[in-house]
C-alpha cells in the first residue's frame, strides 16, 4: 500500500517542460533527485553505471542522453527516433517505478568534482570567470534543462562544456556567442572569446566513470 501511495504521489507530481532543444525534454518529478548542487551528464549506457536511474532510462528505445540535476531530469532522444508523445509514457513509468523502489539515484561511491569550484592555482581572471558562470549563467542554463561546465581559460579563450539539453541544441551556438560571450566580455575584459569543447569534458567524465568501474570490479 505504501509503495502504491508513493507511486501515485510521484505520478501526480511529475511535470514536463520543453527546452530550446527539440530533442530534449525536462522532467520535474517534484522531489529531490540529488543530495547536492552538482549535476551529472551521461551520454551513453556504458558511462552511466554509477547511476541506476540513468541506466534504466537508457533502456528506453530512442534515449541518447540523460542529465541529472538536483530537482529535474533532462532526457534527450535521437532525432530520427519516435516522437515524444510515444516516448513520454515509458519515461514517466521509468521515473515512477524507480523512485518507488527506493534505489539510490547515484551509487555511494560515485563522485565527480564540480569543474566550477575554485582551485588554489586559479588566477584572478579564472576565478572571476567561474564566479560569473555560477552566479549569472548556469542558473539560467539549468532552467532550460542543461548546464555549462568550465573547462579552461587559455590565451583569452574561455572553454566551456555544454551539457544536458544544451548539448546538440540548434540554438546553443547563438546562446554561446550572443549571450555568454557578450556577458563574459562585458564583465571580464580579458576574455576574447568563448568556445564549446564538449569532447574534452566527456573524455574527463569517461575517465572518472572508468575508475569507478574498476573499483567495483576490484570488490
Amino acid at each position: 500500500k505504501q509503495w502504491y501511495q508513493r507511486r501515485v504521489a510521484i505520478t501526480a507530481g511529475i511535470q514536463t517542460q520543453t527546452t530550446p532543444n527539440p530533442n530534449s525534454l525536462k522532467f520535474i518529478p517534484g522531489i529531490q533527485i540529488l543530495d547536492h548542487i552538482g549535476t551529472y551528464d551521461f551520454n551513453s549506457l556504458e558511462n552511466s553505471r554509477i547511476s541506476p536511474l540513468a541506466r534504466q532510462l537508457f533502456r528506453i528505445e530512442g534515449v541518447t542522453r540523460v542529465f541529472l540535476a538536483p530537482d529535474f531530469i533532462s532526457v534527450t532522444k535521437d532525432d530520427n527516433e519516435q516522437p515524444w508523445n510515444t516516448m513520454k509514457p515509458d519515461i514517466f513509468a521509468c521515473i515512477m517505478d524507480f523512485f518507488s523502489s527506493n534505489q539510490p539515484v547515484l551509487l555511494d561511491e560515485a563522485t565527480l568534482a564540480s569543474t566550477s569550484s575554485i582551485n588554489d592555482d586559479d588566477d584572478e581572471t579564472t576565478i572571476m570567470i567561474k564566479e560569473l558562470l555560477d552566479t549569472r549563467i548556469r542558473p539560467t542554463v539549468m532552467e532550460d534543462g542543461g548546464d555549462i561546465r568550465f573547462v579552461a581559460f587559455e590565451d583569452g579563450i574561455v572553454k566551456l562544456a555544454l551539457q544536458g539539453s544544451c548539448s546538440g541544441c540548434p540554438s546553443s551556438s547563438v546562446t554561446l556567442k550572443n549571450g555568454i560571450e557578450n556577458m563574459m566580455q562585458f564583465y571580464i575584459p580579458e576574455v576574447l572569446s568563448v568556445e564549446a569543447v564538449d569532447d574534452e569534458i566527456i573524455e574527463l567524465q569517461n575517465k572518472v566513470f572508468e575508475e569507478f568501474d574498476k573499483k567495483l570490479d576490484d570488490k
